[in-house]
């Protein structure tokens, strides 16, 4: 079963973020879009390409009310300590999530459970807690800030002009379209 457009499942956990340890459950998501960023383990090769992206992107993200929260199954401790020895995570602004656990990993259907580490995977969250995006992606290919922000001002614009929708490539200002019976065999 899909989980686009199912509510983010109850979760708490620890996590890391500016130089703090903190709690984040689903509560804090409310309200708010919200990127869900998770990546196989700290200390890794592609990972640390992904997280600087995103870090050097956050600004963008936060100017259109976006959170995000990077999420792998290390602890917040090694997060901590990601943070104070990498350049690239230095740089993290953003909520750095926990899930020693696995259970939020497994609750958005990407852990690998006989690694016990989590798939890049990808889900853009409402304001009304719902997955709007989901994206899963190979070990070895690394994703892109720019391409994600495109898409959530989609999402976005979608959301405040009800009746149209967003064409393939369509970045902030482009025309848009407006289903309907007239359109049809006409693209």
């Amino acid at each position: 079963m899909s989980l686009l457009n199912t509510d983010v499942k109850p979760f708490s956990a620890q996590a890391f973020k500016q130089g703090k340890f903190i709690t984040v459950t689903e509560a804090d998501l409310k309200g708010k879009w919200s990127v869900f960023f998770f990546y196989p383990a700290d200390f890794t090769f592609v990972c640390p390409t992904e997280l600087e992206d995103l870090a050097d992107a956050y600004a963008d993200f936060q100017k259109l009310g976006v959170e995000i929260y990077s999420v792998s199954t290390d602890t917040h401790f090694s997060h901590k300590a990601w943070h104070d020895v990498s350049p690239a995570i230095k740089k993290i602004n953003y909520v750095m999530l926990a899930d020693p656990t696995h259970a939020i990993s497994r609750d958005f259907g990407v852990l690998i459970e006989d690694a016990g580490l989590a798939d890049r995977g990808t889900f853009v969250i409402g304001p009304d807690g719902k997955i709007q995006i989901l994206e899963i992606s190979a070990g070895g290919v690394g994703r892109d800030a720019k391409e994600l922000l495109r898409k959530i001002k989609a999402l976005q614009y979608v959301a405040s002009h009800p009746g149209e929708v967003c064409p393939a490539k369509w970045k902030e200002g482009e025309k848009t379209l407006a289903p309907s019976l007239d359109l049809v065999g006409k693209i």
